[in-house]
């Protein structure tokens, strides 16, 4: 390192020779005067050293000069101990001063000492060889005076000076380069270092590697919820947690936001790797205090295994990614290793993510809309908008691209075409009835977009639609983070007169808490609740129970999947006033529906 150093370019050394002041240099001279000095003569001329002997002794310090005559016995009395000064003739007998210099110059002990080449000839080449092997000067012997060597010598702890700061600067840079600030971790380009050199190593020898990729569940919803402030310290507590519990020879690396990844080395079986990310995951699971507030943290883990699914940094970091991602996909606070099939599915995911892209650009995608039906006299009460994606004449279905599409945060773009195609379409149908209401999904990704109020408040003005005959659904999964900004998005919608709908009740997370915390307005009954000819009364019972409970809480309910007469009368019975089903039509695209309920009477269905 201090050997690339003395390479530098002059001028940068002297620019920084400049900061010093006159007394720096004065203080420097008066201490070369007074100081006791250790001094080493190699030379294998014996008038020459006496000549320089007197010299030195002419000075006002005190000088204790050793001798040598060759380059070899030369290095052995410098190993012997420290020396401020080595004055060393060029031309010696089998080895020359330059090799003499190279060889101190790797010795880092020597880094204080001033390194003096003499000659009898004055060669200007000869001297530029002796500077960039590293002299401190290079001297003709007949213009040797003690002025002359105190004056290299001042000059030579001057360079001592810069040399360090110029160390410490680029042991600085180089931190900030390999380094994050916010953590302290390794980055991204350490990381792929280091795991790059530790597989080569691995190759010689039957141990395993492991890469370990670390995603924090949900931080995006702390940072929304707190801040970006509070969110950065909740990262570095997660970290020194994680931190402490590692052996101390892995290399610990933040790749960038809240993805972390972890290189193992020198394992003997994938359960070391396994053991690893367990403990991870029950440290995680204690909450952490952070500026007073209690915050629950879980933690999606992908890993993968050198040499048993990858012999590279790119695969092994592939694999990890997808194994990650497998492990959020199956429910998030869990470890999964990446396994062959994997990789189809994620390519598969991949390919359909782009169609995804096209289709927006292309705009492929097409609203449908079912009926809402009144049970009473089966009269149109309203529609629910349904997304479809036609490709080549083909539609395909929600089910099939919209959990890509809230992975990869396409559905927020997806998202407003549906809500400003369907207010738009709503406008396009006031003849149809001024009360008729357009129900409208929302993702709970969607509900992370603080903007997303004042967007649909600006389409409501744009086409003039009364805001309570737009009805938001939501699934009670978009409900479970309950976050403050998702709160505040649902709160907002609410107070610009628009109304909501909680979807699918009665199946997966339903909860009685949702529709006390919550502005909802609605409550639709999951068609997997609709009894069927061989149902038991136990189901009958459970659908009749959910009907009285909603109703006690004067909610509107609407019951889906309505496919049968016998459905329709069950629903008169429960007092359902509102439903939707195949019974009376399944999703039509707008121009077919307006041919139906523009031409047809009310009691078309009785």
């Amino acid at each position: 390192m201090y050997q690339e150093l003395y390479y530098l370019d002059f001028i940068k050394c002297y620019s920084f020779a400049k900061q010093l002041t006159g007394n720096d240099q004065v203080e420097r001279v008066e201490k070369a005067e007074r100081i006791h000095m250790n001094i080493l003569l190699v030379d294998s001329d014996d008038k020459d050293r006496e000549r320089l002997k007197r010299i030195l002794k002419s000075g006002k310090s005190r000088c204790l000069v050793d001798e040598a005559t060759t380059v070899n016995e030369g290095l052995q009395v410098f190993n012997s101990k420290h020396y401020d000064l080595v004055l060393m003739d060029f031309y010696m007998p089998q080895r020359d001063g330059i090799e003499m210099l190279l060889e101190i110059r790797n010795d880092r002990s020597a880094a204080s000492t001033t390194l003096i080449v003499t000659s009898t000839e004055e060669n200007e080449t000869l001297a530029l060889n002796c500077l960039h092997a590293g002299a401190h000067d290079f001297i003709v012997k007949s213009d040797i005076c003690w002025p002359r060597l105190r004056r290299a010598i001042t000059n030579a702890e001057t360079r001592f000076d810069l040399e360090g700061k110029l160390l410490e600067s680029y042991k600085n840079a180089k931190k900030l380069a390999e380094h994050d600030s916010l953590t302290g971790l390794a980055n991204r380009y350490l990381f792929d270092e280091y795991t790059k050199n530790a597989i080569l190593s691995h190759e010689r020898s039957n141990n395993k590697l492991a890469v370990v990729f670390i995603d924090i569940d949900n931080f995006k919803f702390i940072n929304d919820a707190y801040g970006h402030d509070l969110g950065d310290e909740f990262l570095k507590q997660v970290v020194e947690r994680i931190r402490n519990s590692l052996r101390g020879n892995e290399i610990f690396a933040r790749l960038g936001g809240d993805e972390f990844g972890l290189t193992l080395t020198n394992l003997r079986t994938n359960q070391d790797a396994s053991r690893v990310a367990k403990r991870i995951l029950n440290l995680l699971d204690k909450p952490f205090d952070v500026e007073d507030k209690q915050i629950k943290a879980s933690a999606s883990i992908g890993i993968s295994v050198f040499p048993d699914q990858g012999k590279s940094t790119e695969d092994l970091f592939k694999f990890a990614d997808i194994a990650m991602y497998r492990a959020k996909k199956l429910g998030k606070n869990q470890a999964c290793f990446f396994e062959g099939q994997m990789q189809e599915q994620f390519s598969a995911r991949y390919k359909l993510e782009n169609q995804l892209r096209t289709a927006l650009r292309d705009k492929q995608f097409i609203l449908y809309y079912q009926p809402v039906i009144d049970t009473a006299d089966n009269t149109l009460k309203g529609f629910e908008a349904l997304i479809r994606w036609c490709v080549d004449g083909k539609l395909y279905s929600p089910d099939t691209f919209i959990p890509i599409a809230e992975q990869s945060n396409l559905i927020m773009d997806i998202g407003r075409w549906v809500i400003e195609n369907a207010i738009e379409q709503r406008a396009q149908w006031q003849h149809l009835g001024e009360d008729l209401s357009m129900a409208i999904n929302l993702s709970a990704v969607q509900l992370s977009d603080t903007t997303l109020p004042r967007f649909i408040a600006r389409l409501l003005e744009k086409h003039q639609v009364n805001p309570r005959t737009i009805e938001f659904e939501l699934t009670e999964t978009a409900l479970l983070e309950n976050s403050t900004a998702q709160v505040l998005v649902i709160n907002e919608i609410h107070n610009m007169g628009c109304r909501i709908a909680l979807d699918d009740f009665g199946t997966g997370f339903s909860s009685v808490s949702h529709l006390r915390n919550f502005p909802i307005s609605t409550v639709k009954i999951d068609k997997s609740l609709m009894p069927n000819k061989n149902s038991a009364k136990k189901e009958i019972a459970l659908i009749s129970g959910l009907a009285a409970m909603i109703h006690s809480l004067e909610l509107e309910i609407i019951g889906e999947g309505v496919e049968s007469l016998e459905h329709l009368e069950l629903c008169r019975q429960l007092k359902i006033h509102n439903v939707q089903g195949y019974f009376f039509d399944k999703p039509l695209p707008s121009y077919d529906l307006e041919q139906r309920y523009c031409r047809l009477p009310a009691n078309h269905y009785v």
